[in-house]
């Protein structure tokens, strides 16, 4: 027959997901710009809003694809290359943030040179002991990262959906855990974002870092209800797989951020 499929990848019928993404990509930029000039947050909200339902209604339509036998194995190369992209490219936007705090530290800015006879941490900034509250909370999130690996091996190598279940809820409950002893910290810390470039470093860092980890918490939660409703096999676990990366992700930037910013840089 002249339309019956012959090959094993996904043609994707129209979609208005693109452009309501990109529509609300532009709401949620120049709303923001208008906010900072004193218009208010609702260019903004309304921007938000519209990316939040967005990316919920794309990805449940990725998950009805996959679920009605759309994702072949050549489709889900595709799919674990561009996830491996977006790694990629998170792991440029953390790095320049790592620039920017090693160019202070070690050029830190004097009053009479921008080069020389400064100090770092600068003056009057008291940091955190790396060794209370900060290492505390990583072994927290390399807990997490050991149960989605658990979960995640419980899916692979077993099919185990209990042990999935445990293992996800484990990982998703220490990330939320350490959401909350992350603002602990930041409601304690004896500087703040504006007037110091190590303040602007630090929250922007640590900040980002801790949006990653409340997405990528999302990221497992949304895993956890997928098992629920029977969803993922031992060969098709692409979301699951994704998800697991992520979060692997995110733990090696905070070794880096824990060993860099709290340790080193103190």
């Amino acid at each position: 027959m002249a339309h019956e499929k012959n090959h094993d990848y996904h043609i994707l019928n129209p979609s208005v997901w693109p452009f309501l993404s990109a529509l609300g990509a532009f709401i949620m930029l120049f709303g923001s710009v208008l906010w900072m000039h004193g218009s208010g947050p609702w260019g903004f909200l309304i921007g938000f809003v519209l990316v939040l339902y967005t990316m919920f209604g794309w990805w449940a339509d990725t998950i009805s694809e996959n679920q009605a036998g759309d994702h072949t194995p050549v489709v889900r190369i595709g799919l674990r290359y561009g996830f491996i992209l977006f790694i990629m490219s998170e792991v440029m936007f953390f790095a320049a943030w790592f620039w920017s705090f090693f160019k202070h530290a070690m050029y830190p800015m004097g009053p009479e040179s921008p080069a020389v006879d400064g100090v770092w941490p600068p003056a009057g900034i008291e940091t955190f002991d790396p060794w209370h509250l900060p290492l505390i909370n990583t072994l927290i999130l390399l807990c997490s990262g050991a149960a989605a690996t658990w979960a995640h091996h419980a899916l692979v190598h077993e099919n185990n959906r209990e042990d999935i279940k445990r293992g996800l809820v484990l990982a998703v409950g220490l990330g939320l855990i350490f959401t909350g002893f992350q603002a602990y910290e930041y409601l304690h810390a004896s500087f703040g974002f504006a007037g110091n470039i190590y303040g602007a470093n630090f929250f922007m860092a640590t900040g980002f870092h801790g949006a990653h980890v409340i997405i990528g918490t999302i990221f497992l939660f949304v895993c956890l209800l997928r098992v629920m409703k029977g969803h993922f096999t031992p060969e098709n676990h692409v979301g699951f797989e994704a998800a697991a990366w992520y979060w692997h992700f995110v733990d090696v930037v905070w070794l880096f951020l824990f060993a860099a910013i709290y340790i080193w840089g103190s």
